[in-house]
């Protein structure tokens, strides 16, 4: 059995805490950290909410501590993982302290969900951007068993092996994403369902519930044992090339957001957060949509 790495995760934010407590209850030694005091304060109450929910050892939140100061929170990490906000001169600032402040052997990973890995990495030198790479996790990041993993064109092989590795041993499910793209894979995806999604309510062929409720239960039902490349196969290539042949030319192509969304952003309505976006929200309907969703990836998912 392979001795537990040191973890260090920058971002004591939801994404940060969560993947602090998989990687703290499969027994390895993480050291968080934050710029603002009251975020680590609630480090320690957030992560045993995490193992306890999940029914974990409790005790897995004593392998976690917290450091307000980001050289000597990375100092002998043997892996660190980037959760910081989503903003591109910021990410590149970070990584240029933490290559400085680390090991030649430590392995550098960013968390964004969109934003090139090569983009991040553009302010280190070539050694150290060898041991750069993007881990993708998903939200909530200890129930979804998905992990990206995203390499450049300057990522050097062990890395990417080591990570991918490491993952598998915490339980994950990491995947390899050889070439570097905006929105890697799931989340290109992702949007590209949500692109057309808004663009059928745009243009009035259907409200935001019947896109949903047309979702919810059709090809989203049989998705997570039914992949579209598998249902490609399963009706034969020559059905699919017909449909294509067909339907392609009539979906979505626009390289900016929908009309309705930027309305609704101008107007502040900006979902959940907000009370309205496509729905009207109060807190109660909100949260039970929350609960609604922790409900069934843990069911689903049986962590």
């Amino acid at each position: 059995m392979s001795t537990p790495e040191r973890i260090a995760i920058i971002g004591a934010g939801m994404m940060g805490n969560g993947i602090a407590a998989v990687f703290a209850a499969r027994g390895h030694s993480v050291t968080i950290y934050d710029p603002f005091a009251e975020a680590l304060t609630a480090v320690p109450g957030r992560v045993s909410g995490v193992l306890k929910d999940l029914g974990w050892d409790a005790d897995a939140v004593k392998r976690v501590r917290t450091e307000a100061d980001l050289a000597r929170a990375v100092a002998d990490a043997d892996f660190v993982t980037e959760a910081a906000l989503e903003k591109l001169p910021l990410k590149q600032d970070l990584f240029v302290q933490l290559a400085a402040a680390t090991g030649p052997d430590c392995v550098l990973a960013s968390n964004t969900s969109v934003i090139p890995i090569t983009d991040i990495a553009a302010k280190l030198n070539d050694r150290d951007a060898a041991r750069m790479l993007g881990t993708h996790w998903w939200n909530p990041p200890y129930l979804i068993p998905l992990v990206e993993v995203v390499q450049t064109v300057r990522t050097a092989p062990e890395p990417i092996q080591k990570t991918l590795d490491l993952l598998r041993r915490i339980g994950k499910k990491p995947v390899h994403v050889k070439r570097d793209v905006p929105g890697f894979v799931g989340n290109r995806l992702q949007h590209a369902l949500w692109r057309e999604a808004v663009a059928l309510v745009d243009a009035g062929v259907c409200d935001a519930a019947t896109v949903d409720e047309v979702i919810k239960n059709s090809f989203g039902i049989r998705l997570p044992v039914l992949a579209p490349l598998e249902n490609a196969d399963l009706v034969g290539l020559d059905l699919t090339q017909d449909i294509h042949d067909v339907i392609l030319k009539h979906l979505d192509r626009s390289e900016a957001p929908a009309a309705i969304l930027r309305e609704k952003v101008k107007k502040g309505e900006l979902g959940m957060k907000s009370g309205k976006g496509f729905y009207d929200w109060t807190p109660e309907t909100a949260n039970a949509v929350r609960k609604r969703m922790l409900d069934h990836l843990r069911a689903v998912l049986k962590p």
